[in-house]
């Protein structure tokens, strides 16, 4: 099968979506499919960690995002066409498509190729969080536009597909994500780099992941402040003067990668992830996979992820005090190594091979619904469970 995968954010990005494409795209070589992607080309800067892929990259032009610099939006340019053209896709992937993926729709409909479209960001969210009046309704207004185009949309958890529903998207089915459970372990624990973080023996709780408005990373400053606490953030982005300020006593490790960033969570005696807006949650089952117990937001991706009382904690959203509490409550070594075996055991079958094999059962689904050549069929429609 040839994929071409149209996606707003590919490497050198660090990001859900970016990891999650490049995933897919070598799962679909490994499985003798001939994938392709087309991405916004990254700052001139970042161009420099930019390595080659065993599959053809098309980045087309570029500009930042006011205010938020390190995401780059691509403009529309005949490339695009070009490059679904000569690549003859029987189905076309749109990551969490917004702006490059409503051309790439557009395309696609012109050249008769079914769209599969993975929702991923939650666009109306960060409009809210951002205090944008009008943001929200305009988002969902294009949300249903671009989506309205896909022979099938697949949501990330049960709560995003059963929103999606709510606002209008016609054909919403459920694709979750994979998680490496090589490479996110527990036996990478490092009792060397738990020493050099919290050297008092503190109970070291971290986050992981953007530093955004919309992460709320903030809100872990009365944890911060428990007696005999250590908080670790690990990540990058607009909000990290801000959080420094809010968190004075967290250590602030930047962003980490590969083994390194294996190796950071496995040393945690606890994750916190503190967004109220995800559609997922990727960190969540990376500490899971990793046998640390999570307290997380009890809204959105969280909800399919963290049995609340058996491998983590799930709280009141956008509470200060929810947090610490949570945390307190997981001061107990024995309460910590039995939600860290839960957790570990709950992604173990949730492998990005499993994962990719399942897309590409959709990718067939969808190319199935051709019924002519340069007309789609009705869309497949796959139910959503219930939140």
């Amino acid at each position: 099968m040839r994929v071409a995968i149209i996606t707003e954010s590919f490497s050198p990005d660090v990001n859900g979506v970016a990891n999650s494409v490049a995933r897919v795209a070598d799962h679909l070589l490994a499985r003798g499919h001939q994938p392709m992607v087309i991405a916004p080309k990254p700052a001139p800067r970042a161009s420099r960690a930019v390595t080659g892929k065993p599959y053809p990259v098309v980045r087309l032009g570029s500009l930042p995002l006011p205010g938020y610099g390190n995401v780059r939006l691509a403009w529309p340019t005949r490339r695009l066409r070009e490059a679904l053209a000569g690549h003859r896709p029987d189905v076309v992937h749109l990551a969490s498509p917004f702006v490059l993926g409503a051309w790439g729709a557009k395309a696609a409909a012109d050249l008769g190729v079914p769209v599969v479209a993975i929702y991923q960001t939650d666009v109306p969210g960060y409009a809210r969080a951002y205090g944008v009046a009008t943001g929200e309704a305009l988002a969902w207004r294009w949300i249903r536009h671009v989506h309205g185009r896909a022979a099938l949309t697949l949501a990330p958890s049960s709560t995003t597909g059963a929103e999606l529903v709510a606002h209008g998207v016609p054909n919403v089915g459920r694709w979750g994500r994979g998680v490496d459970t090589g490479l996110f372990h527990p036996s990478r624990r490092d009792e060397a780099l738990r020493a050099e973080l919290a050297p008092g023996g503190e109970l070291i709780v971290g986050y992981v992941g953007r530093l955004a408005r919309e992460k709320r990373v903030d809100l872990l400053a009365q944890t911060a402040a428990l007696p005999g606490v250590r908080v670790v953030v690990v990540g990058d982005g607009p909000t990290r003067d801000a959080v420094r300020r809010a968190v004075p006593q967290a250590a602030f490790l930047g962003t980490r990668r590969g083994t390194d960033l294996a190796r950071l969570y496995a040393s945690l005696d606890v994750f916190v992830h503190t967004g109220p807006h995800e559609t997922f949650c990727q960190t969540v089952q990376e500490a899971q996979a990793s046998g640390v117990p999570v307290v997380a937001p009890a809204i959105g991706g969280p909800l399919d992820l963290v049995r609340h009382g058996v491998d983590g904690l799930l709280v009141t959203p956008d509470d200060p005090a929810a947090f610490a509490s949570a945390v307190g409550t997981l001061a107990d070594p024995t309460v910590r190594r039995a939600y860290g075996q839960a957790g570990r055991a709950a992604v173990g079958t949730r492998t990005w091979s499993a994962l990719g094999d399942e897309l590409i059962g959709h990718y067939a689904a969808a190319a199935d619904a051709v019924r002519a050549p340069g007309r789609l069929a009705a869309p497949v429609a796959v139910p959503v469970p219930a939140p």
